[in-house]
C-alpha cells in the first residue's frame, strides 16, 4: 500500500467519525486536526507532501478514535500506531 493510499483511509477514517476534511495551501506544513466552535476540523495542507500530510491524519486518527473498537486493515492499524507513538 502507498502513502497516497493511507492518506485515503486515514481521510475517510477521519470522515467517518465526523471531523470536517478541508484542504487549504498551508505552506508546507502538512496541515493538522483542530477544534472550532465543537466542531474538529482537520486541514489538509496542499503544499506539502503525501508522506507529511499522512503523518498529521495518522495522528489525528489516533487522537480521535478509539482503533481498538473498529476495524482497521492491518497496515493502516500500525501506521496509526507508530503515528501514536511519537505523540508520548
Amino acid at each position: 500500500m502507498d502513502t497516497q493510499e493511507i492518506l485515503d483511509e486515514l481521510l475517510a477514517l477521519l470522515g467517518q467519525s465526523d471531523a470536517i476534511i478541508r484542504t487549504e495551501a498551508l505552506g508546507g506544513g502538512g496541515g493538522g486536526l483542530c477544534e472550532l466552535k465543537d466542531k474538529k476540523i482537520f486541514f489538509v495542507d496542499s503544499d506539502s507532501s503525501t508522506s507529511d500530510t499522512a503523518d498529521n491524519c495518522g495522528r489525528a486518527v489516533a487522537k480521535m478514535i478509539d482503533i481498538e473498537e473498529i476495524y482497521i486493515k492491518p497496515e493502516i492499524r500500525r501506521f496509526i500506531e507508530e503515528q501514536k507513538i511519537e505523540l508520548t
